[in-house]
C-alpha cells in the first residue's frame, strides 16, 4: 500500500498541473489581470476556487501530502472544471478508489446501440440501466423471453427474477442467478444512493420477496459480468446458455446483456425459436411440432 501511494503522487502532481495549465482566468470567472509568464491558472487561484489552503495545494501539486479527502478532491475537480471521467481519474490517482457517482440523469438509448441490438438476429440481447429497468431488447430476446419482455410488469429484470413465478420456473439455476442479482443491486446502490427509482425497486423487492430481503441484509456484493446457466423453455425445452454483460462507457450507466448458446443442441433450439418468432411476426404459422401444440405462452427469462 505504501508503494502504491508513493507511485501515485507524481502522477497526481502532473495531472493537476496539466489541468491547471489548460484553463484561463475567464474560464472560471476570474479577471484576466496582468500578463502571465506561464499559461493557465495560478496555484493560488485554484486554491481559492477550491477553498483550500494555498500552502496545502502547492504541496499537493508537489506530491508532498498524504491521501487527500474525497470532498477536497471534488472541490478541486470543480475548480478545474474536470469532466466526469477526469473527476474519476483524479480520485483514482489521488485516493486509489473511485468517487461516489453524481445523480444519474436518464439517457435515451442511442441509435447506435439500437442498431447493435437489431444487428444480432440470432443472439438474444437487451439493454438495461443500473436499476435493472429494461430499456430495449431485440427480436431474438422477444423470441426467447416472450413478447411482453421489457414491457409493463416485465420491465425490470430484477423484479422478474424475484416476483414472476414463470421466470423462476424457467431458471434452473435460480438461486445463483438471484443472488448475483442482489449482489449487483447492492454494488449499484453504493454508487447511486440518492437515486429514487433504484430505491423504489429495492424497497419493493424487500417487501415482496423474503429471499431478496434476507440476501440484501447479508450485504453480499457480487458484480457479475459473465456466466453460464440452464433454462427450461416451454417450447424449446432445456438449454444451456452463456450470458455476458457489457457496460457502456460514459454517463448513461447502461449495460448490454447478450445470451449465447453453449452447445450445438442449444444453438439449434435458439435458431428454431428465432425462425418461429419471425414467422409469427410476419403472419405465417410457426412450424408444427409436438411441443408447440401443447406449450403454454412463452416465459420470461432475464439473464
Amino acid at each position: 500500500m505504501t508503494h502504491q501511494r508513493t507511485t501515485r503522487r507524481p502522477e497526481l502532481a502532473r495531472f493537476l498541473r496539466a489541468k491547471r495549465a489548460r484553463l484561463r482566468p475567464q474560464d472560471v470567472g476570474l479577471p484576466c489581470g496582468d500578463r502571465r509568464r506561464a499559461p493557465g491558472l495560478r496555484r493560488q487561484e485554484v486554491a481559492q476556487l477550491a477553498a483550500v489552503s494555498i500552502d496545502w495545494y502547492i504541496r499537493l501539486e508537489q506530491g508532498r501530502v498524504g491521501i487527500p479527502g474525497a470532498e477536497v478532491l471534488d472541490a478541486i475537480a470543480r475548480a478545474l472544471l474536470l469532466s466526469p471521467a477526469e473527476r474519476r481519474h483524479l480520485h483514482l490517482i489521488g485516493r486509489g478508489e473511485a468517487p461516489m457517482m453524481d445523480a444519474a440523469v436518464p439517457v435515451p438509448v442511442s441509435d447506435s446501440l439500437l442498431a447493435l441490438l437489431n444487428g444480432m438476429p440470432l443472439l438474444p440481447a437487451y439493454l438495461t440501466d443500473f436499476r435493472c429497468d429494461i430499456l430495449a431488447r431485440n427480436a431474438a430476446a422477444a423470441a426467447l423471453f416472450g413478447e411482453n419482455f421489457g414491457i409493463g410488469e416485465a420491465a425490470n429484470s430484477a423484479c422478474l427474477i424475484f416476483l414472476d413465478p414463470r421466470t423462476r420456473e424457467t431458471q434452473l439455476d435460480w438461486t445463483r442467478i438471484a443472488r448475483e442479482t442482489v449482489g449487483n443491486l447492492r454494488a449499484d446502490f453504493a454508487r447511486h444512493r440518492e437515486d429514487a427509482r433504484l430505491a423504489e425497486v429495492i424497497a419493493r423487492l424487500r417487501q415482496e420477496s423474503a429471499e431478496f430481503a434476507a440476501w440484501w441484509d447479508d450485504h453480499t456484493v457480487r458484480e457479475r459480468s459473465h456466466g453460464v446457466k440452464r433454462i427450461r423453455h416451454p417450447v424449446a425445452g432445456e438449454m444451456t446458455v452463456a450470458y455476458d454483460i457489457l457496460a457502456t462507457l460514459g454517463d448513461s450507466h447502461q449495460r448490454l446483456f447478450v445470451v449465447t448458446p453453449v452447445d450445438a443442441a442449444t444453438e439449434r433450439a435458439l435458431r428454431a425459436l428465432m425462425t418461429d418468432h419471425g414467422r409469427t411476426m410476419t403472419g405465417r404459422p410457426p412450424r408444427a411440432t409436438q411441443e408447440t401444440a401443447a406449450a403454454p405462452a412463452q416465459a420470461r427469462m432475464p439473464g
